[in-house]
């Protein structure tokens, strides 16, 4: 077994911001690989962001973004569980970085269930007859159908874009690192999205 120093420990947990026992315990289980550590711990981080996700988050901030050119502007909030992680640097870093995706993507909703239940409708109606004359058997075009609705949220909903700094990320994985990250559940309260004349 790899002998394990405080020095590795530190390093770990510089990269991923867990306790120091953690970061102990995930360098003992890799036999000190530092790659298989962090992804160890990414995993777990990961694992329990996903039981925080329902939990509810009230405090938070608003953060804004104006493009260079002063005719964009995004208003966006960002909740948490503690006005402390609400204060934090990172927290509100993250905050404006997803604004300025507001701003570049523009995207209609936060997330897949705030889109209108005739919005959606009216989507699957439009392939629906994009494919009535293909001859494709019925469960063959709802598949279809299924597969654009896909890439219809990807459009339109914030929590499924791709990330504008990184196209391997989603936002719902961004959020999610920073769940990981803090321990806490972070989410997309609204956003409002201004352009002149438009």
């Amino acid at each position: 077994m790899a002998d394990i120093t405080s020095d590795m420990i530190k390093e770990l947990r510089e990269k991923t911001q867990a306790g120091m026992l953690d970061c102990k315990k995930a360098l003992i289980e890799c036999g000190g690989d530092m790659e298989k550590a962090v992804e160890f711990l990414r995993k777990k981080g990961l694992a329990s962001a996903n039981k925080r996700m329902g939990r509810e988050a009230r405090e938070g901030i608003i953060a804004s973004y104006i493009h260079m050119n002063s005719k964009l502007g995004v208003l966006l909030e960002l909740n948490s569980e503690t006005d402390f992680v609400a204060k934090n640097a990172d927290f509100q870093e993250l905050a404006k970085e997803i604004a300025m995706q507001v701003a570049a993507s523009n995207p209609l909703y936060v997330d897949i269930d705030d889109v209108p239940a005739e919005e959606l409708e009216k989507e699957k109606d439009i392939y629906r007859d994009q494919m009535k004359d293909s001859g494709k058997p019925e469960q063959v075009v709802e598949k279809i159908v299924e597969g654009k609705i896909k890439k219809y949220y990807q459009e339109v909903c914030l929590m499924e874009q791709e990330y504008i700094k990184d196209s391997k990320l989603t936002i719902r994985d961004l959020v999610k690192n920073k769940i990981a990250t803090y321990g806490e559940n972070i989410t997309v309260g609204r956003f409002t999205r201004y352009k002149i004349g438009g």
